[in-house]
């Protein structure tokens, strides 16, 4: 049985855990809810602060691009000063970010702001599987199956809430996420003890010399060049669809809640019958394909609702697959290999929205054509690389300590 598949009795270990470990499980939830949230309020913020569509997606530019530089010194960080601290300071960056970019008066202002959460996000997310896994009861892979579930929860709940509170007032989401984080922050300053410090301190430069391992490089710009299809897709599709905050909303919360179930669900079936690099190859030519009819058919709704939510399916099998991939691509600690492909990864993120919103601005169809394009460059870059990656289904992906452990999130 593939070590990521669990039995009834396994499914029940994962269920019965420490309240420390449903704490971050929580928080992790609301940390995830961010990447979506903006999605229902995009078109209102750009009606209200009279933004153009490449202005507005500069909220996801400025939170991925942070993130993703700042994914390089969460290791220096949650290694010197524990990953509670670490936790609960992402958490207060997030609670005060996402409360000032709700009392913004201008689109520059919240993009700013967004730049900030970025940082709290990158804190929290980088440390949250390691807290997981070092609070668990019975054993690593659970652990891992249960901050997917949270992922993709947070991944599907996110655009349902800003839907909902967007309805109200496009500030509403961000004074919403700020409040739950406040939650989750006393929850974990309450039931999550103190955690080990990692026996050595990681070195900055650690993450770029994990990336001379063909392996891990090749994962790294794989999901460079597919996230830009997704961010194409998140942050440029309600601006073709043209519809309110609660029916963005629902929509995407349809594709969050496919990704959640076939990450969790799906993924680790499909990978056990064929294998993680012919489901990773297979799941992102179907993305790519998936946008490139968006393409052809951007002025028809209908095609563009059923893409985005059939999408989930195809993004949750990957993000599942290439996580555990990044954990054994290179011979390095697997906290620097998850750093390494986050910082490289996160490029794609923060590239694509401003880019799909400036060619969105001149034609509705080109974004889609442009990360349907780069998905399957992705596609070919995992070809291309297949000979460094052939040994990830030998080994345990899991894994082996808690310094090790290092969230690789969506778009994961």
């Amino acid at each position: 049985m593939s070590n990521t598949q669990l039995t009834r009795d396994d499914s029940a270990a994962t269920t019965s855990q420490p309240k420390a470990v449903w704490a971050v499980a929580f928080a992790s939830v609301v940390a995830f809810m961010g990447i979506g949230l903006v999605d229902p309020i995009l078109k209102p913020i750009g009606e209200q602060l009279n933004a153009t569509p490449s202005q507005v997606s500069l909220l996801f530019t400025s939170y991925m691009a942070v993130t993703g530089v700042a994914m390089l010194v969460t290791g220096v960080i949650s290694s010197r000063f524990g990953a509670k601290k670490t936790l609960l300071a992402g958490l207060a960056i997030i609670i005060v970010f996402a409360a000032l970019a709700g009392m913004s008066g201008s689109i520059g202002e919240i993009i700013g702001f967004r730049a900030g959460w970025g940082l709290g996000n990158a804190l929290f997310i980088a440390t949250a599987l390691a807290t997981i896994v070092g609070a668990a009861t019975g054993g690593v892979a659970k652990a891992i199956i249960l901050y997917e579930a949270a992922l993709g929860i947070g991944i599907a709940t996110g655009p349902l809430l800003g839907g909902v509170l967007g309805g109200i007032s496009w500030r509403g989401p961000f004074f919403g996420v700020s409040v739950l984080m406040a939650v989750a922050f006393i929850a974990i300053v309450v039931l999550l003890p103190e955690l080990p410090k990692a026996a050595h301190p990681t070195s900055i430069t650690a993450p770029f010399k994990a990336l001379r391992h063909k392996g891990l490089l090749t994962v790294s710009i794989t999901a460079l060049l597919y996230n830009f299809g997704f961010f194409t897709l998140l942050a440029f599709t309600p601006f073709p669809l043209d519809m309110g905050t609660y029916a963005i909303g629902f929509i995407f919360c349809g594709w969050g809640i496919l990704l959640a179930v076939s990450s969790v669900f799906l993924a680790p079936k499909l990978q056990a019958r064929f294998g993680s690099l012919p489901m990773m190859a297979l799941s992102l030519a179907l993305f790519a394909i998936d946008l490139a009819v968006m393409g052809m058919f951007t002025e028809h709704k209908i095609v563009l609702i059923v893409g985005v939510v059939i999408a989930g399916a195809f993004l949750g099998v990957n993000n599942t697959l290439i996580t555990e991939a990044v954990m054994i691509s290179a011979p390095v600690e697997r906290s620097t290999a998850s750093a390494a492909y986050s910082f490289v990864r996160f490029g794609g993120g923060a590239a694509a929205p401003w880019v799909a919103g400036k060619l969105g601005e001149h034609n509705m169809s080109l974004p889609f054509w442009l990360g349907a394009a780069f998905t399957a460059a992705a596609v070919a870059v995992l070809f291309l690389g297949r000979s460094a990656l052939a040994h990830i289904d030998d080994h345990d992906p899991a894994p082996h300590s808690i310094e090790e452990a290092q969230a690789v999130t969506v778009g994961d």
